[in-house]
């Protein structure tokens, strides 16, 4: 079906709006991730610049990699296993395709891990599992030479505060999980966007940025709250009611109301726009240019919720981990996700909070993180019990899956998070020291 609308070219029935989303529906319980790390220079901290990042893809791809440049510039890199591309401020981000155990995921991170570490320290380079770059800020992190992130890169500050941090400095981890219909992915939606600033909290591991405290747990949570409120957060308020009734269409239409950033023309490349919606692409054009389906797709790309519809469902918001912790979170959403009873588990969990209460987590939990009460629970309890929940249901599937959750488990045991753990060590035997921190956090 995707076939026939791409060689439709123009979007003459709004109907094909949907079709990337029914075209996801399949019976496979597979989970993918896209697992971002931050580079630093050896000798001074300071975040690693594009050109030396060109190199690191120019070796790197030596093995069993192709290239994939725009223009003359390297940008990634692709193979039968997945993706490598590169995040505004040169932020690797390695997309694998979908598995069917965590021990898959594993296997592979911690392959790509140890090769890619081995390049690195030839170059002077270290890999960092964490969510912000420690020591360099936005202002002195040059974006990529790529149109698309330029193009964000004009608009994004025009609409927020903290657009910059977000695609600069931060680094995460994302999870895809698939559905099996329209109201299964609905279902899931839903789900995973009530846990979202839970299990956001839960992984907040991004306290020291430009070299100090910064008073937050997640300051990567933080930008993401400042990056621009028309594409980001928790897409609508009916997913968060008891019963609620929200279909692939509603999906749309929000994402109809949604001011674009640019289209792309073959010849042509990036052509940036101002004040217009989908909906009014749609139906007006622009400076010439029909809507097609390709500019559907990249609008839907531009869009940032704290959880994504897609040909899959994409839960987006987690700080990167150090080794241990980075296959916790495809297992949590594991668990979750593809065991009913679990599933219904989870839902009680939360049952008691409506869209205004998962607001107010959202907003609280990147200074608080686990510490955080409201209308007489604790945030930490709850994502405890979730992670039990979780835990339990891989169990019984016997592949040995659930201990992955269990270093995340011994934390919030403890009401903590990753970034509990950095800022005690910090204020310790660190002696606020950044090379503690690098040490502790290097990858491979």
């Amino acid at each position: 079906m995707l076939k026939q609308i791409a060689e439709r070219k123009n979007i003459i029935d709004t109907s094909v709006l949907t079709e990337i989303f029914r075209s996801g529906c399949k019976s496979s319980e597979k989970v993918g991730i896209e697992y971002e790390k931050l580079g630093v220079y050896e000798k001074n901290f300071k975040a690693v610049r594009y050109p030396d990042i060109a190199r690191f893809l120019q070796t790197y791809k030596n093995g069993n990699w192709s290239a994939v440049y725009e223009g003359n510039n390297i940008i990634g890199l692709k193979n039968e296993t997945g993706t490598i591309s590169l995040e505004p401020g040169s932020q690797f981000e390695l997309s694998l395709n979908p598995q069917d155990t965590i021990g898959q995921i594993a296997e592979k991170i911690e392959d790509y891990n140890k090769k890619t570490g081995e390049i690195a320290e030839k170059m002077g380079i270290i890999w960092l599992g964490y969510g912000i770059q420690p020591l360099s800020t936005n202002k002195n992190i040059k974006i990529i030479p790529k149109k698309r992130y330029e193009y964000m890169t004009q608009y994004l500050p025009t609409v927020a505060k903290k657009p910059l941090v977000m695609m600069r400095e931060t680094s995460g981890i994302q999870t895809g999980i698939d559905y099996r219909s329209e109201e299964d992915a609905m279902r899931k939606l839903s789900l995973a966007l009530k846990l979202s600033p839970i299990v956001s909290a839960m992984f907040a591991n991004s306290p020291i940025r430009n070299g100090k405290l910064s008073g937050y747990k997640s300051y990567r949570a933080l930008s993401w709250l400042h990056t621009d409120n028309d594409r980001c957060g928790l897409v609508c308020a009916k997913l968060f009611e008891r019963d609620f009734e929200f279909t692939f269409e509603d999906y749309a239409k929000i994402l109809l109301d949604v001011p674009m950033i640019f289209i792309e023309r073959a010849g042509i490349g990036a052509i940036p726009v101002k004040n217009l919606t989908f909906a009014r692409f749609l139906k007006d054009g622009y400076e010439g240019f029909s809507a097609k389906i390709e500019d559907w797709e990249l609008h839907l790309s531009l869009y940032f919720p704290d959880v994504r519809l897609k040909s899959y469902l994409e839960i987006r918001n987690h700080d990167n981990q150090r080794s241990g912790l980075i296959c916790a979170v495809p297992a949590f959403w594991k668990g979750l996700m593809y065991d009913e009873n679990a599933f219904n588990a989870a839902e009680e969990a939360v049952k008691s909070f409506n869209y205004i209460d998962f607001e107010y987590m959202r907003r609280k939990t990147p200074k608080c993180g686990l510490n955080l009460n409201i209308r007489g629970h604790k945030i930490a309890y709850i994502a405890l019990e979730l992670l039990k929940i979780s835990h339990s249901s891989l169990k019984s599937a016997q592949n040995n899956e659930e201990k992955y959750l269990e270093p995340i488990i011994e934390l919030a045991a403890q009401g903590l998070t990753p970034a509990d753990v950095i800022i005690k060590n910090w204020n310790g035997c660190w002696n606020r020291g950044l090379g503690n921190l690098i040490a502790y956090s290097k990858l491979g």
